[in-house]
């Protein structure tokens, strides 16, 4: 037994953001208003519980559009897609629903502004991820990707060509900084988007788990292992001082060694997990001797989105409301 009381904490907000409640709300009611099955490019958002409930109520996921039957109905995840995928679904016949988050919606829009305007623009993010596979089809020509840091000084731009950013919304918000202070000491004159790319809820995440990870033995992360914004929360925890963390699943990820000499555990989660994982996790630590949870609110997130337009008349109160 460790020498001091043990704390349990856990980090707020966590969990659900507006584009993700909006995506799983737009599968399950397009089931509810069309019948299974509906047809899911690429999963929904990128968690597994999230997926394989979805896929028990009739949705199918699959990775490209020539797996969708002629005349299907298709759900865009909230990745977004590039236009030729949206043009291929339109010459197929396919009834599409799009479930883009309208944060990478925005992104989207900035790519197109900046390409007509003739800049070379730096896109940071993940090379393969679909969100930046989809900006990248808004204007192929124009865009560079930028992993890392590291990456700038091998840049060739055109010195007589304007040049921009953008970023994939779900970085670590640091290692964003960082990336544009070298990009603009390359680039004095380097274009910024309107507003950030990075999104409210990856950055409030980040800042929530910042608040507890120094006090914290152990930070568990919910979230699966295809989420890039919950293996941010990871990094951010480990550079903000907590002794160890870990990415989980579920409860039944956790490792028994994991808690050996741990007296205070901080617990969040990825902007595509539900509650419930969360607090099934609660549950098992109270269950090995932790007291009930403290929870450490940073902000009160209240942003909510429309649902496509083919759904909005259809919506219920969603039954994610509050995670």
């Amino acid at each position: 037994m460790p020498d001091q009381p043990r704390k349990l904490i856990l980090a707020a907000p966590r969990g659900y953001c507006a584009g993700v409640d909006r995506a799983v709300v737009t599968v399950e009611k397009a089931l509810e208003s069309y019948g299974a099955p509906v047809y899911v490019r690429k999963q929904i958002v990128h968690n597994r519980h999230v997926v394989e409930t979805l896929e028990s109520r009739g949705a199918v996921f699959v990775e490209e559009l020539d797996e969708v039957p002629d005349g299907a109905l298709v759900v865009f995840s909230a990745h977004g897609v590039s236009p030729e995928v949206k043009k291929e679904a339109k010459r197929r016949g396919l009834r599409s629903i799009d479930a883009t988050c309208p944060l990478v919606t925005k992104v989207h829009h900035e790519a197109r502004r900046f390409a007509a305007d003739g800049s070379q623009i730096l896109l940071i993010g993940h090379a393969g991820h679909e969100e930046v596979e989809g900006t990248t089809g808004e204007a192929p020509e124009a865009i560079t990707l930028v992993q890392r840091p590291e990456d700038v000084a091998g840049l060739n731009l055109d010195p007589d060509r304007p040049v921009s950013w953008l970023s994939q919304t779900t970085l670590s918000v640091d290692e964003t900084a960082e990336t544009l202070d070298r990009l603009r000491e390359l680039r004095p004159d380097l274009a910024d988007p309107p507003s950030d790319d990075i999104c409210y809820a990856t950055s409030n995440r980040q800042h929530a788990i910042k608040q507890i990870a120094a006090h914290c033995d152990l930070v568990i992360v919910v979230g699966s292992a295809n989420s890039s914004n919950t293996g941010r929360l990871v990094d951010v925890a480990l550079e903000a001082g907590a002794g160890a963390a870990h990415r989980i699943d579920d409860a039944g990820e956790i490792d028994d060694s994991w808690l050996d000499g741990v007296a205070t555990i901080g617990v969040t989660s990825g902007a595509s997990v539900p509650e419930k994982l969360v607090q099934d996790v609660l549950a098992l630590l109270e269950s090995r001797g932790w007291p009930p949870a403290v929870e450490e609110s940073l902000i009160e997130e209240t942003l909510t989105f429309a649902l496509p337009p083919q759904l909005r008349s259809r919506r219920t109160k969603s039954a994610h409301a509050g995670a």
